[in-house]
This record gives C-alpha cells, sequence and structure tokens, in this order.
C-alpha cells in the first residue's frame, strides 16, 4: 500500500481575544486510510501569552498512514478552548484544514470560528462563561449544515507540517 508520513507541530494561535488558550486536535480520513503509527487525536498544554497575543503551544503531530487510493485525503480539525482563572474552559474556535498533498515542509494557518447563539447567549457568556457549542463534529468541515449556523471569527491556528509519500508510484496511486 502507498504510505503517507505527517510530521510537524501546532505552533500556536493568533487573533483570539481570549486568553490562556489550549487546542483540541483530530485527524480525519477515508474509509481507505488506516492509521499505523501515531494518535489519531491530542490536546496542547495551555499557554497565557505574556507579551504579543501569540499562544505558543509547539505540539507535535507524527502520523503514519496507508492508503489504497486519494479520496478522503486526511484533514486536521481544530478545537481552540480558553481557559479562566477558575479552571472553567470555554469554546473560543473551531478550524479544520486538508493535510498537504505534496511532500516537502508546509506552512498552514487555519482560520477558526465559533457559533455566536442568541443575544441572550452572548450575553451568558460575557458574564458566566460557556456559549453554544456545536452537536456534531461533522459540522466543521461540511458545508451542508454550515450555512445555517450564525458565527464569529476566531482567531488563527499556526501549523508546521513535514509531508513524505512512499510507494504512491508503486502501487499506481497518482497525485
Amino acid at each position: 500500500m502507498a504510505e503517507v508520513h505527517v510530521i510537524g507541530q501546532i505552533l500556536g494561535a493568533t487573533g483570539f481575544s481570549e486568553s490562556s488558550l489550549f487546542c483540541k486536535w483530530g485527524i480525519h480520513t477515508g474509509a481507505a486510510w488506516k492509521l499505523l503509527s501515531g494518535l489519531r487525536e491530542g490536546q496542547t498544554q495551555v499557554d497565557t501569552p505574556q507579551v504579543g497575543d501569540m499562544a505558543y503551544w509547539s505540539h507535535p503531530i507524527d502520523l503514519h498512514f496507508a492508503t489504497k487510493g486519494l479520496q478522503g485525503w486526511p484533514r486536521l480539525h481544530l478545537q481552540v478552548w480558553s481557559q479562566d482563572s477558575f479552571g472553567r474552559c470555554q469554546l473560543a474556535g473551531y478550524g479544520f484544514c486538508h493535510v498537504p498533498s505534496s511532500p516537502g515542509t508546509h506552512q498552514l494557518d487555519c482560520p477558526t470560528w465559533r457559533p455566536l447563539g442568541s443575544w441572550r447567549e452572548q450575553l451568558a457568556r460575557a458574564f458566566v462563561g460557556g456559549g453554544p457549542q456545536l452537536l456534531h463534529g461533522d459540522t466543521i468541515y461540511s458545508g451542508a449544515d454550515r450555512y445555517r449556523l450564525h458565527t464569529t471569527a476566531g482567531g488563527t491556528v499556526h501549523l508546521q507540517l513535514g509531508l513524505l509519500l512512499r510507494h504512491f508510484d508503486r502501487y499506481g496511486v497518482e497525485c
């Protein structure tokens, strides 16, 4: 089978109005893809920027896939959360990006968004915390239901990914 190695890191995030940020991440693939090694999901540590607005995570990603075809190419989904001084967490943004399909090192910027909710939910978020969240994670990258949501822009998550492709020509998989 053809193989794909994804090696890199979630560098950090900028542009969020909240501080004390962390990121939950996961990778989704099609049915023809098999994860040979690495973790399919993870979470960074919390970082509170002291200078500037960049939250630094430098969280490693190391995945090794085998595949029979290009359909269902991997995509990273991200959830950025903020933590207050009481340890309560609230959603700061959802985002996703496709893993690049060409070998080499790639710098990616993934914009995020979050559901806005009603004016009561916005008021409660400002004073109590919490706020609306998605019931189904697939809505992040499926355009079918996302267009109905009222959303607001979040910040940007910065990633650095290196991609290695192996045996694509041997098994007739063309990029």
